[in-house]
């Protein structure tokens, strides 16, 4: 179904194209030849030009980035679709994610095959050896994408069949910030290069005007020339950041452009496109075009930025470690692009169009890691330095009270009821001793007769009272005394 809606997309456009064009070279058939090629064109598929003015065949290997978002796209929803169909909750069965996988790839390979085979009789065939492997390659990707998504984006353990060493490798926290800061990188590096493409279109918009309208006189051929110059968009964007990165690209055999020169050639004068009229002009560079530096440090910024960790225990070799590592990745992403976005666009002197993908992705590396690393490290210092006003001299007798007072007044209300001071027992005054006073000479009485004495009755012996525990004596307390505090339960 991806297959089909894909080529049925292509094939409507280029028959729209053929009909309104006034200058038809053939039929509808050979549209439909040129639409399967195409088709296999977006997958990255070198493409076999026979009707050349030397009669050797010139290979067309430049692939137009955004056509291949049209394949992925639909490859990776059938994935998507095919793997949410049955959800068991009322009786489907559910079709594991292997067996999606291998329908829609087998599909998509079926109906490619198919393709190759019937634009070898078109203006344009397609490279057997090429489609044989840029196919398959661009179907997996996006299937297991779909898939991956359809499946919640599971990222639990590798399978038990990758070694145990690698397993564990990957486990650790410092290659998932790898991979981030990596690809902040590179899209530092592409966000670079589309200012870089506006900003020259805008300033050399007389010229991209005059090249535009001097190409063709019909509207048929303005749209289809209007078409192909945004498909080419992301591959200018991955030019404009290999120019940033220092490298440059290549306009053909004899042709460079970096930001230290434009050194063109005059035996091979450049195709009238509106994107190669935004171009430098050729000569030595300027200090506008040394100022395009700016883009691999920021992107060097942004690598260092995203590896550090937050997590206090890490150390600083090791925020270095994952800061080298994620300017590798961003290297590896950088060259990946520029050799997608690169190829032939003819033979001899048109061999050569765009970045070289291991000069591009070596320049991405060199530049991110001389900036990322010291940047990380530093990030790290700051971000685990003690905060002001803490550390040992907040233990510092006296000071945590002076400011825990300090705030109970501003507040306007104690945080922790004081203390009421314990008064002094008052001083007892000596009591003078009481002298005894003369008694007078007692008159005689005569004594009673004695009366017979009771019975002895037995005297209760009191229960021993418990001593109480005398409380130790309360000294003043300097400041306000902090609680600790229990949050209620929920």
């Amino acid at each position: 179904m991806a297959a089909g809606l894909g080529l049925g997309f292509l094939a409507v456009l280029v028959i729209v194209l053929w009909i309104s064009s006034p200058y038809p070279d053939s039929g509808p058939g050979g549209a439909l030849h040129l639409a399967a090629g195409l088709w296999l064109l977006a997958h990255g598929t070198d493409l076999v030009r026979y009707e050349t003015l030397s009669g050797v065949p010139a290979p067309v290997g430049m692939t137009p980035l955004l056509l291949v978002a049209l394949p992925v796209l639909l490859m990776r929803r059938a994935a998507r679709l095919g793997s949410a169909s049955g959800d068991g909750s009322d009786g489907d069965e559910v079709l594991p994610a292997s067996v999606v996988f291998s329908a829609v790839t087998c599909g998509y390979l079926t109906v490619g095959s198919l393709a190759t085979v019937y634009a070898a009789g078109g203006p344009m065939p397609a490279d057997p050896l090429s489609a044989a492997w840029h196919v398959p390659l661009v179907a997996v990707l996006a299937a297991a994408g779909g898939v991956w998504v359809a499946k919640g984006r599971p990222l639990g353990p590798l399978p038990e069949w990758v070694p145990k060493g690698v397993r564990r490798a990957v486990a650790r926290p410092r290659y998932a910030l790898a991979l981030r800061s990596g690809a902040a990188g590179a899209l530092v590096l592409l966000g670079g290069g589309v200012l870089l493409v506006g900003a020259s279109l805008a300033w050399h918009g007389a010229e991209v005007q005059g090249t535009f309208l001097a190409l063709t006189g019909v509207w048929s051929g303005r749209f289809a020339v209007l078409l192909l110059a945004l498909a080419l968009i992301p591959n200018a964007m991955v030019w404009g950041a290999a120019y940033a990165l220092g490298p440059g690209f290549a306009l053909g055999a004899g042709a460079t452009v970096t930001p230290l020169g434009f050194e063109g050639s005059a035996a091979m004068p450049l195709p009238r496109f509106p994107l190669l009229s935004a171009l430098p002009p050729q000569g030595p560079g300027s200090p506008v075009t040394w100022a395009v530096g700016v883009i691999p440090v920021a992107a060097g910024l942004a690598v260092g930025w995203f590896a550090v960790r937050r997590a206090r225990e890490v150390s600083y070799g090791e925020t270095a470690l994952t800061a080298g590592l994620g300017s590798m990745v961003c290297g590896l992403l950088t060259a990946g692009l520029a050799g997608a976005a690169s190829g032939p666009l003819g033979s001899r002197e048109l061999a050569r169009f765009g970045p070289v993908w291991w000069q591009a992705g070596g320049a991405a590396a060199a530049w991110t890691l001389a900036v990322a690393v010291p940047l990380g490290v530093a990030v790290h210092a700051w971000r685990n330095r003690p905060a002001a006003g803490t550390g040992d001299e907040w233990h510092v007798p006296g000071t945590r009270e002076l400011r825990w007072e300090t705030l109970r007044r501003a507040a306007g209300v104690p945080l922790v009821p004081d203390r009421a001071p314990v008064a002094a027992p008052a001083p007892v005054s000596p009591v003078p001793p009481v002298r005894p006073q003369p008694q007078p000479n007692p008159v005689p009485v005569p004594e009673p007769d004695p009366e017979p004495e009771p019975d002895p009755v037995p005297t209760p012996i009191p229960d021993p009272v418990p001593a109480m525990p005398v409380a130790p004596p309360v000294l003043p307390v300097s400041g306000a005394r902090v609680l600790s505090r229990r949050r209620p339960p929920l």
